[in-house]
């Protein structure tokens, strides 16, 4: 029996419109209600590689289809994607384009959004947690602490070509941001790291990567800027892979929830170094 949602102006998916719709970093938990509504109203869900089965179930009436890319992988071309949408959409159905993350974060959903808007297709942005923050809560990393940052860096670690991006200087954004949090970078982390220590962050900084995260599967590593590259190597790492670095990874130590619940003590109630309790206000 499916349970409706409560009483609530919700919108109607209509025939002939596009749904760009962020999933979340993984857990079904993490989905907007919006999403849900947009699950079991769509008579088409085109999905990506890290959206979980579990999400699509919210669309048993729905045909789904799959157009993931990862990368190093054979993957659906970008603009076949796009074009794919317009089409269903001229067909009258309609089409929910779920997206992990936040489709707007290193998503590509400015694209799909630009290319059905050139066509006349309407459409409508629903946002999702980014796995550059809800990842890294998932992990009892905080991408802000009072106490430790007052700026966040998001980057993407390669570009359109695969490459480590080009237009990004590296040197500068290690001096200009307190913690930087790092999409799709495992595969040039090398470079990243030597980048940033050339531009002054410490070999010592701290460092968490994030794999899989918010799953069952989720892995933390934590490691610093001077040894990431040969303990990514030591663990078996693979991607998908959030990955940040400062000082708010020392947080984890009395904020690992998860680590908690399995019963693993807080191993600095101080992870700061000032020798007494965090301040709670």
């Amino acid at each position: 029996m499916t349970t409706q949602l409560p009483s609530h102006d919700w919108p109607q998916l209509q025939p002939g419109w596009v749904w760009l719709c962020g999933a979340g970093p993984g857990d079904p938990g993490l989905l907007t209600l919006h999403a849900l509504n947009a699950l079991r109203q769509a008579d088409v869900v085109i999905y990506d590689a890290l959206v979980q089965e579990a999400i699509l179930d919210w669309a048993p009436q729905a045909e789904h289809i799959y157009a993931g890319k990862r990368g190093g992988k054979p993957s659906a071309k970008q603009r076949d994607i796009s074009l794919r949408l317009v089409d269903l959409a001229r067909a009258g159905k309609r089409v929910l384009r779920l997206k992990g993350g936040d489709p707007f974060v290193f998503g590509r959903g400015g694209e799909e959004a630009q290319t059905l808007i050139q066509h006349g297709v309407p459409v409508r942005i629903i946002p999702g947690i980014s796995a550059g923050i809800g990842g890294l809560a998932y992990a009892g990393i905080p991408v802000t602490h009072r106490d430790v940052n007052q700026s966040v860096t998001f980057v993407t670690g390669h570009d359109q070509s695969g490459n480590t991006p080009s237009s990004l200087n590296w040197r500068a954004i290690a001096q200009g941001s307190q913690v930087i949090v790092i999409y799709m970078g495992m595969k040039h982390i090398a470079r990243i790291a030597s980048e940033l220590i050339a531009g002054g962050r410490s070999p010592s900084e701290p460092v968490g990567v994030v794999t899989t995260a918010t799953t069952d599967q989720q892995h933390v590593l934590e490691t610093t800027l001077g040894t990431i590259e040969a303990d990514i190597a030591q663990a078996g790492l693979e991607p998908p892979a959030i990955i940040c670095v400062g000082q708010a990874v020392t947080m984890r130590q009395v904020l690992d929830w998860k680590g908690q619940m399995m019963g693993e003590p807080v191993r600095n109630l101080d992870p700061l170094g000032r020798g007494r309790p965090a301040e709670s206000a």
